[in-house]
Formats: C-alpha cells, sequence, structure tokens
C-alpha cells in the first residue's frame, strides 16, 4: 500500500500569511488564510515594510492553525514547501525564514515553491482528474502569462505582458474611477451596473504572438476620463468599468485560444488573483467551449494567494526529489521555471 504524502505549505510573497496541509497533492487537509486587506486599505495599496511585520506577527499562529485543523502532528508532515519568490523580497523572507527553520527544528525536506507555478497547481486540487498536458494563463496584479505545461515539471512561457499585468491595470482603472482599494473585485462589480458601450483599444490582440499589453488600455480609459471632465460632460463610470473589462476580456481570451491552438492542447486552466472575476471566468468558458477547448478554473479561495497551491506544487517536486538546502534564498523576481539561488 503506497503512504500518503503529507506536505506543509507555507505562503507569504504578498499580503497573506497562508499556510495549510495537503495529502497527495490533491487533498486539502487545511487551508489558512489570514489577510492584510483591512490593513492596507487605508493607503490605497499594499506597503512592503507593513506587509512584513504583519507576516511575522501572523506567521506562527497561522501555521500552528493549518496543523489543528488537519489533525495531524508535526512528525507527520513529509516536507515543508514554501514560496521563495516572485513576490515582495521582505514579505518572503518572513515564510522563508520559518520554513527553514522548522525544516531544521523537525528535520524535514523543504522544498522552495515558484509562487507562479503554484497558482497553476491550484487547478489539480480543484479538478483531480486534470492531468497534463495543458495551457495555464496566469492572471495577477503582477502577471500575466500563457504558460505551457508538458508535465508536472516542465514550464515554457508562451506569452507574457510587455507593461502593467491585467490585474495591475484592474487597479489602476479602479484608481482613476475613485473605486479604492482593492480596485479589481470594486471595479467588476461596478461594471455590472452598466454596458460596454465605450470603445477602448484591444492591444496585441491580431498580432501573430502570444504576449499581451494593457498599460494602452489603462492609458486609453484616462484619456477618455480626462476628455469628459475637460469638455464638462457627465461620465457614466458603470459604462467605462464594463467597456474596459470587456477589452480585458476579449484579449486574454483571443490569446488563451490561441496558444491552444498553436500547441494542439484541448485543456486551459485559468488561474491567479484576477481569475476570481465572474465576468472574464464566463466569457474564457464560452470561448472555449466554442472552439472544443475544456476549460479548468479553481475556487475562490484557491485563486487568490494561499498555500494548499503552494503545498500541491511542492508534492510534485517531492515526488521527484527535487528539494532545497537550508541556503535558499528569496527572489522577488523568481521566473517560471528558474533554477534555485542559495547563499
Amino acid at each position: 500500500m503506497t503512504k500518503d504524502i503529507l506536505i506543509l505549505g507555507i505562503e507569504t510573497s504578498c499580503d497573506e500569511t497562508a499556510a495549510a496541509l495537503v495529502k497527495n497533492g490533491r487533498e486539502v487537509l487545511s487551508n489558512v488564510i489570514l489577510s492584510q486587506i483591512d490593513i492596507h486599505e487605508k493607503y490605497g495599496g499594499v506597503v512592503p515594510e507593513i506587509a512584513s511585520r504583519n507576516h511575522i506577527y501572523d506567521i506562527s499562529g497561522v501555521v500552528d492553525e493549518a496543523i489543528n485543523q488537519a489533525n495531524i502532528k508535526l512528525d507527520d508532515i513529509d516536507a515543508i514547501a514554501v514560496t521563495y519568490g516572485p513576490g515582495l523580497v521582505g514579505a518572503l523572507l518572513v515564510g522563508l525564514s520559518y520554513a527553514k527553520a522548522l525544516s531544521f527544528a523537525i528535520d524535514k525536506p523543504l522544498i522552495g515553491v515558484n509562487h507562479i507555478e503554484g497558482h497553476i497547481f491550484a487547478n489539480f486540487i480543484e479538478h483531480k482528474e486534470l492531468e497534463p498536458p495543458l495551457i495555464s494563463l496566469v492572471v495577477s496584479g503582477g502577471h500575466t502569462h500563457l504558460v505551457y505545461m508538458e508535465n508536472y515539471d516542465n514550464f515554457q512561457i508562451l506569452g507574457a505582458t510587455k507593461d502593467d499585468a491585467a490585474g495591475e491595470a484592474y487597479d489602476k482603472v479602479a484608481r482613476v474611477l475613485g473605486l479604492g482599494y482593492p480596485g479589481g473585485p470594486k471595479l467588476e462589480k461596478l461594471a455590472l451596473e452598466g454596458t460596454a458601450a465605450l470603445e477602448f483599444p484591444r492591444a496585441m490582440i491580431h498580432e501573430d504572438n502570444l504576449d499581451f499589453s494593457f498599460s494602452g488600455l489603462k492609458s486609453a480609459v484616462i484619456n477618455y476620463l480626462n476628455k469628459m471632465n475637460m469638455t464638462n460632460q457627465d461620465i457614466n463610470k458603470a459604462d467605462v468599468a464594463a467597456s474596459f473589462q470587456q477589452a480585458v476580456s476579449d484579449v486574454i481570451a483571443a490569446k488563451a485560444i490561441a496558444a491552444c491552438k498553436a500547441n494542439g492542447v484541448t485543456k486551459l486552466a485559468f488561474c491567479g488573483g484576477v481569475a476570481c472575476n465572474t465576468f472574464l471566468r464566463e466569457n474564457l468558458a464560452s470561448a472555449s467551449s466554442e472552439n472544443g477547448i475544456e476549460f479548468y478554473v479553481p475556487s475562490r479561495i484557491l485563486c487568490t494567494d494561499n498555500a494548499a497551491m503552494i503545498a500541491a506544487r511542492g508534492h510534485y517536486s517531492y515526488l521527484q526529489g527535487n528539494t532545497s538546502g537550508l541556503a535558499l534564498n528569496a527572489i522577488a523576481s523568481l521566473k517560471i521555471g528558474a533554477k534555485e539561488v542559495q547563499i
């Protein structure tokens, strides 16, 4: 009988302190997430130093709670998987330092996990039948990637944003509309009250590549708002939000379907914080269905930053014997598929 593998995941790349226990890479025994949104809301965005300080306060309690909810003992785990990049370097160092100390104290292997790869593995938790090869569309506040996943350890970036990530564009447009922080969810809610009546640009949608660009779209919205203000015309903010969102959706759907066709892949997995957006989920599902592509997306709790996805990614690294030494360093700009840097 094959022994179950238990991985403790730890995630502190931005403003969520998270820990989780995952069995055999697919079954979540616990998934504890402590968000700092309320703390950073008054600043209009994440303040790195404040995020790091709160991770220090919270990390021990969050890990203890994850272990208690899973109803296991520390000695039961097989390895500790921890995010070491990309992200805010100070925040990353808190989780990484804690994981290193715990790894040393209980003599269990340490596994460094790429945060973006972790997002991809959220779909394997949600959809237990899902297997590579597949195309993953990773959309978050800091990243917009199309990734070909040949197997559990082989990732090829097919396309990425040349400037703003889609989530970043959402937040910036929300800010100029006066919606506050966090901008993405508030813009999505406002868009429900409007129609996509305004024609904003779909940058690079017809170009023969799989890259993205959202800076021009953001600028077009800002220019429209400035023009309307200068000419004393009324602005329907809901229509602006809906039109912006439609433009983003059109581009990412077109590129994702093109990536699947170009690589002969019939599985598209959507993930990342922006994958919480209902409008984008529905449009991608519709576009996939029209093109004979199976569409996958995790539950919203697995789209936002969490440690279950980190543990799931760590599971497959563990199976391959890919563990890390205690000299593993945090890398703020870590790329998908990059090798570890140790100090």
